[in-house]
């Protein structure tokens, strides 16, 4: 029975050392660097991340920087020290993490720009977003076929509002809605009453639905006291909001004036159910499942010693080099398919909406 017990004893031992080297080849910590809380999006995001890359067997190191420049410089400095084997980065500001990717490039830490391009500087390795020239187009496609262009004479009265100009995706929403509006405002079909364009005029720092609201009031005080607002071009959901707000406030969204179209993006809760009444007039939804799933396939390819699957190549230049990119298509949501579209495909459930 001693030598039984003893043989037992050495083949527990065997089988445990046996199973040690398994334990040490977990897949490690990746770290996730969120912008903010404030908007419904970026949780989703963070917590999309997290799951796909947890049942892929990584741990997940998540902070969301509260629109901090600093704090989150600070947050991405400490994920570096702790090791992360890859850092997936939506900035606040694009143009302020040079220092901080520089470091992590010489530990050896691969940067992925997740959604938001970081700019001036090379040690960004891949980024993974929507078109977002497409969703600009999109959002300006819905205000054209809403009020009947090119067929209706018009003129109309639009007003354009972009993003927050310290966000490399902004101006391509601009540009991209610019790109089926101009010929319009060209021809006097459509009119800026304000005279104000370009995103050194239209931008939302932050893309603050407060400071969207107190632009669109001095724009109604000083442009359409006399005048109707027709359309609006929103960029975000929570642009869109503080636009209706501000409308609401001199008497839209009755029968008698009811609300200008206007435009939106992340097909975020208070904008569908907006959309729903007749309020806001359509959202641009980006499905935040697939964009995790696409990161985590990167990451997967890169730990692997893999080339991560690509398909774009020219459009992402951040100053320093085309940073190569993964594009997912985006989807216009009205009240007429917003059901089939965020119910249908399971991304939000019926009673989350009514």
């Amino acid at each position: 029975m001693k030598i039984l017990k003893t043989a037992l004893v050495a083949l527990l031992s065997v089988a445990w050392m046996g199973a040690t080297p398994v334990l040490a080849q977990e897949k490690g910590t990746i770290g996730i660097s969120m912008p903010t809380k404030s908007s419904a999006r970026w949780i989703a995001d963070g917590d999309n991340m997290v799951k796909v890359l947890q049942d892929r067997g990584y741990k997940t190191d998540l902070q969301y920087a509260e629109d901090d420049i600093p704090n989150q410089l600070s947050q991405i400095e400490n994920m570096i020290t702790k090791g992360v084997k890859v850092l997936v980065v939506a900035a606040i500001d694009g143009t302020t993490l040079s220092s901080a990717l520089q470091q992590a490039h010489d530990a050896g830490i691969k940067v992925i720009a997740y959604d938001r391009l970081i700019r001036d500087t090379p040690n960004v390795d891949y980024y993974t977003t929507f078109d977002n020239f497409q969703v600009g187009v999109l959002q300006a496609k819905s205000l054209v076929d809403a009020l009947g262009l090119p067929d209706a004479k018009g003129p109309f009265n639009i007003e354009l509002f972009g993003g927050s100009p310290d966000d490399n995706n902004a101006f391509f929403f601009y540009d991209g809605a610019m790109s089926v509006l101009q010929p319009y405002i060209d021809s006097g079909k459509l009119v800026v009453q304000s005279g104000q364009t370009g995103m050194d005029k239209v931008g939302t720092l932050r893309w603050d639905g407060a400071t969207a609201q107190a632009r669109m009031d001095n724009l109604l005080s000083a442009y359409y006291t006399d005048k109707k607002v027709n359309a609006v071009l929103s960029p975000y959901d929570g642009i869109s909001i503080g636009i209706l707000s501000s409308l609401r406030g001199v008497g839209y969204g009755t029968k008698d004036q009811p609300f200008p179209f206007v435009s939106g993006q992340d097909a975020e809760v208070p904008s569908v159910k907006s959309i729903i009444a007749g309020e806001q007039y359509s959202t641009v939804f980006k499905d935040t499942r697939e964009l995790a799933k696409v990161t985590a396939n990167m990451i997967d390819a890169i730990e692997t010693g893999k080339q991560p699957e690509i398909n774009d190549t020219k459009t992402y230049n951040n100053g320093v080099k085309v940073v190569p990119a993964y594009l997912l298509k985006p989807v216009l949501v009205t009240k007429q398919n917003w059901k089939d579209v965020l119910i249908g495909s399971g991304y939000y459930k019926e009673d989350q909406i009514q």
